[in-house]
């Protein structure tokens, strides 16, 4: 195989061509509960893929990601029940509310490492839970029923479910590349520089604390992204959403697809999901199951299903010397 035809870079593409398929498998397979899965799917991976630009190349532990997810949800929830419906109002929102939080989450958190940083981002994440758990007049514990879901232009209509998909398929394609054009930069190259060593980093002159805020805020951001298409997906929002235990979803799909890696996360998102679903559909102790097999992917693949793939491609010829 050359450089480029991989094990790893078929599977990728198999995965992306299936993915842009599903619609037409749904349609003429007649099971339209697959495209309503994978809908789901193709937004969670769009949220891990944000928190692997902080978690798997910065080396940021955030145990508070699924905050933003809560925040873009509730920022198109909120609106809608206003009678705010326009996507160009909605969506702009969203973003800026999940910059702005990030904002304030990192300024503080970055400050400190190891268990501190995880504790801060847990503890602003539950301070976000419990107050939208008291907003009464937005559902409060019960939730928040979307009865209308962002209105964009002609013929762009996301209550069609395949243009919907189309539209999530299209933003994790947007994030992915975005990613991946992040961390082949200048910036990118800092970030990982200061996950390995941040006192040289600082020592030959990078200001690794504005370059580590900067990409916690595009993450965040991102995240708020899917937080609103999420929102409108289920047409429902609740504290749930930014429960602690989602951030840790979150975290799984990224250790299962394999942290520092650009497609890990998709590879993750899908696997936990698609297992989660069959499982679930075998017994009710699924959980007993998913767990042991994912203490197995991290005991004996520390590179997650991506690494598992790389290895599988032919290995490099080592050069004797005479």
């Amino acid at each position: 195989m050359t450089a480029k035809l991989t094990v790893r870079n078929v599977v990728v593409a198999a995965l992306l061509i299936a993915l842009a398929l599903l619609p037409v498998y749904a349609e003429f397979g007649g099971n339209r509960f697959v495209l309503t899965l994978f809908t789901r799917i193709v937004i969670l991976a769009m949220a891990a893929v944000s928190l692997n630009l902080i978690l798997g190349f910065g080396g940021m532990m955030s145990f508070g990601h699924a905050a933003y997810l809560g925040i873009g949800g509730y920022a198109v929830g909120i609106l809608a029940h206003e009678g705010v419906t326009s996507g160009f109002v909605q969506w702009p929102v969203a973003l800026a509310v999940s910059a702005l939080f990030a904002l304030v989450i990192g300024a503080l958190s970055l400050r400190t490492r190891g268990v501190y940083f995880i504790m801060i981002t847990l503890a602003f994440a539950q301070m976000a839970y419990y107050i939208v758990s008291g907003l009464a007049r937005y559902g409060g514990d019960d939730g928040l029923t979307i009865y209308k879901r962002s209105q964009f232009f002609e013929p762009l209509n996301l209550s069609s479910k395949v243009q919907f998909y189309y539209l999530c398929l299209a933003l994790l394609y947007g994030s992915v590349y975005v990613v991946y054009r992040l961390i082949n930069s200048r910036f990118g190259l800092v970030i990982q520089g200061a996950r390995s060593n941040d006192t040289r980093m600082r020592a030959i002159g990078f200001p690794t604390y504005r370059y580590k805020l900067a990409c916690f805020v595009i993450a965040g951001t991102m995240c708020g992204l899917s937080g609103a298409l999420l929102a409108n997906h289920t047409d429902f929002v609740s504290p749930a959403m930014m429960y602690w235990t989602r951030s840790g979803d979150l975290i799984i799909m990224v250790v299962l697809g394999g942290m520092g890696s650009v497609a890990g996360p998709v590879f993750g998102a899908v696997a936990l999901l698609v297992l989660e679903e069959v499982l679930s559909s075998i017994t009710e102790y699924w959980q007993i199951i998913l767990g042991p097999l994912l203490l197995l992917v991290v005991l004996f693949a520390r590179g997650g299903i991506d690494g598992l793939l790389r290895q599988a491609g032919p290995k490099p010829e080592q050069k004797v010397h005479q």
